[in-house]
């Protein structure tokens, strides 16, 4: 039998580029000729039958539900040993590069439809031909633009230009996908929707998006903490968006539209952490439960087969053949103009620039420390299910793509003059600084359902809806938690796993506390008449504290230094200081460490 091999988009050219560019959404719906093709592609997409394996109820089941074989990648049930339906690796070392081809398929599909409809146009021929060519999967750049365009997330049609040239409005595939039927799989609530939701008003069948929720769960400019996990922040944004909707279960997640877009950008965050870490890719590590092809207590690593994707008849896409975008025949545009030897210190300076990074922002306004301009530990890139997920963090209007290559070639360019260094948060910090840091630990299945650990400095409103608008907000650490527990051997099997995440303080310290210092002395009593913490649940409701009796907020502050010329901050000793939460419901469970 042939297997679909996948090889990601075919033909077009970005200049800069050796392969052509993905876009970030709000760009790409500015332009009317490859917005048009996205839109009727999806469409066509959305309308294949779902047992067709490339339809997008086909491709978006590999992550999850209905928990079966695809294209004859495995057998006919789980592998022995495996404790999840699915062939997602979420949890394990392979999370972002299995994500790679996954999304490569998706784009490989949708580009296919887009060349087959742009040669039904009978005006400006070759101009829609060259648009489908170079067209491939956008990304929603949630870091920076915090709530998608209106043709993400309120707009039930949109306009597009068809094969005459007039103009026409047609049912936006953005906004949701319609089941034709729901499959018998899906447990409650996702057996009474019709359609895929994002913060869902009710459980009923004729439940509606609460498109109002979505976006006030993302105010521009709320919090602005930093992680060191790139799948803690994709499970952060999975739970912000999905509410009590499909996007905030990984065993239906990918029935989302939405989730495509997300996990190009979690991509795109993993190249431009691979460039900030050159040579270090994925190393050996447990399986952490395992896969529907991976046993749960198999060893895993660089040349673990990336079921389900083929990239010839008889073997899988290996994440040692994903270290480059190009092999899947996209790039990002950070990325063009670049030589090679210029890669790493113009993607440094990109990263400060648009998201506030480790650098010398970190000591001239003390913000938290991003994981993507911290050191490789271990060899390994930003894997696990330990980490903080961050409220999209404030940045400013984002680089034009040419003046990032200059930027290497004249890095002082992009960073600026640096003032005198001095002692005090927010006032430019001195070339050592602690770095102060909130750890979280909880068991992960303990309700049974995602939620969401929320940290504050200051006061907290009482009003649950309003907590994540507090001026006080400083981050977040989400669980993304199979909500159907009774068909996930590995939610039952691991019902005591501690998932861990952090979150970084010196922003918020900076802004509010009005310290001369970031010494311990200084900074911990302050956290300990300041430093509160609160649990939500994915409909934005409150979660005792004692339904979580698992729950221990820690802070912890590491020493950064910046050594003349670096790019990165290096870190020193990290020092528990149980005593600020300690004695309090979900804070230290000991005083000392």
């Amino acid at each position: 039998m042939s297997h679909f091999i996948v090889t990601g988009g075919q033909g077009g050219q970005t200049q800069g580029a050796d392969a052509p560019n993905r876009r970030e959404i709000n760009d790409l719906v500015k332009d009317n000729h490859q917005f048009s093709l996205y839109i009727q592609a999806l469409n066509l997409m959305f309308k294949d039958s779902q047992s067709d394996i490339i339809s997008h109820f086909g491709i978006g089941g590999i992550h999850g539900l209905p928990f079966k074989e695809w294209d004859d990648a495995g057998g006919n049930n789980p592998v022995s040993g495996s404790q999840w339906g699915g062939y997602c690796t979420h949890g394990s070392m392979l999370f972002p590069t299995w994500h790679r081809p996954y999304v490569a398929l998706y784009e490989q599909v949708m580009q296919r439809h887009a060349l087959d409809i742009a040669g039904q146009y009978q005006v400006d021929k070759d101009t829609w031909n060259t648009a489908a060519q170079n067209l491939r999967a956008p990304y929603w750049d949630w870091a920076t633009n915090s709530v998608p365009p209106a043709e993400v997330i309120s707009l039930q049609s949109v306009n597009i230009i068809t094969f005459d040239g007039s103009t026409i409005s047609v049912p936006n595939p953005l906004f949701q996908y319609t089941f034709h039927p729901i499959d018998p799989t899906f447990p409650a609530p996702y057996s009474n929707w019709q359609t895929t939701l994002r913060h869902p008003d009710s459980e009923s069948p004729n439940a509606t998006t609460n498109v109002q929720d979505l976006t006030d769960n993302h105010t521009p400019g709320d919090g602005g903490s930093a992680s060191n996990s790139l799948e803690a922040i994709h499970d952060g944004i999975h739970v912000d968006v999905g509410g009590q909707g499909q996007m905030s279960d990984p065993s239906v997640a990918g029935f989302d539209p939405i989730f495509f877009l997300h996990h190009a950008n979690v991509d795109r965050m993993l190249s431009f952490w691979a460039a900030l870490n050159p040579g270090v890719w994925v190393a050996s590590g447990p399986a952490e439960g395992g896969t529907w092809t991976i046993p749960g207590n198999a060893t895993i690593g660089p040349n673990t087969n990336l079921t389900p994707f083929w990239n010839t008849q008889s073997g899988f896409w290996h994440s040692s053949g994903t270290t480059k975008t190009e092999a899947l025949q996209y790039t990002y545009p950070e990325f063009n103009n670049l030589k090679p030897n210029e890669v790493q210190q113009a993607i440094a300076n990109y990263v400060e620039q648009q998201y506030g990074g480790g650098g010398a922002q970190f000591f001239n306004r003390g913000p938290g420390v991003s994981f993507l301009a911290q050191p490789a530990a271990g060899g390994a890139p930003p894997h696990v299910a330990k980490g903080a997920s961050p409220a999209a963090p404030a940045a400013p209007a984002a680089s034009a793509v040419k003046p990032v290559a200059d930027a290497a070639r004249n890095p002082s360019a992009s960073q600026g003059s640096h003032p005198a260094e001095s002692g005090g948060p927010g006032r430019g910090g001195p070339s050592v600084v602690h770095d102060w840091t909130v750890r979280i630990h909880v068991k992960k299945y303990e309700l049974r359902k995602s939620f969401t650990v929320l940290i504050f400095v200051g006061p907290v409103p009482d009003e649950p809806s309003q907590w994540r608008k507090a001026s006080s907000y400083v981050g977040s650490h989400s669980t993304f938690v199979n909500g159907s527990a009774d068909q996930c051997a590995n939610c039952r099997a691991q019902a005591d796993v501690v998932t861990e995440g952090f979150v970084h303080l010196n922003r918020a310290l900076g802004r509010h506390s009005g310290l001369s210092s970031y010494e311990p002395q200084v900074v911990s009593p302050y956290l300990r008449e300041n430093l509160h913490w609160r649990v939500q649940a994915v409909d934005r409701s409150a979660i005792s504290l004692n339904s979580l009796p698992s729950l221990e907020v820690t802070v912890a502050s590491t020493t950064l230094t910046r050594p003349p010329g670096s790019i990165f901050p290096v870190p020193g000793e990290q020092v528990y200081h149980h005593h600020i939460t300690h004695g309090r419901q979900g804070g230290a469970h000991h005083a000392q460490a």
